[in-house]
């Protein structure tokens, strides 16, 4: 089945960067639209950033400036840049796709929508 998995969390001082991937490893996919979203401890989800199908890119106010969202079509992954961390930043961070998604292993082919585990994020002062 598929698996949206997320990696490139960690521990990173305030003003430090991380990198975070979206993928789902064996599969493939026809870019599809992705969101990544972060739920702090004690606090309500919030959505982060997207990438439409066709590339256009969204942000929330909170890390405008500061967050890049791309994709590698060739990988099938998709990338949250994160640069100028702050404590604020702190969370647990996933992927979902924006809508139903078909993903292709070979010959076989899966559509649903899809969210990952997550990968945590912390920043320190």
């Amino acid at each position: 089945q598929v698996q949206l998995e997320e990696s490139g969390g960690g521990s990173v001082q305030a003003g430090g960067s991380l990198r975070l991937s979206c993928t789902a490893p064996g599969f493939t996919s026809n870019s599809c639209g992705m969101d990544w979203y972060r739920q702090a401890a004690g606090k309500q989800r919030e959505w982060v950033s997207r990438i439409s199908t066709a590339g256009a890119t969204r942000y929330a106010d909170s890390v405008k400036g500061r967050f890049t969202v791309s994709r590698d079509k060739v990988k099938d992954t998709v990338y949250l840049q994160m640069n100028n961390l702050k404590p604020e930043d702190t969370a647990m961070y996933s992927c979902e796709t924006t809508s139903t998604c078909t993903y292709c292993r070979g010959s076989i082919c899966y559509s649903n929508f899809y969210r990952g585990q997550g990968t945590q994020v912390t920043v320190s002062s």
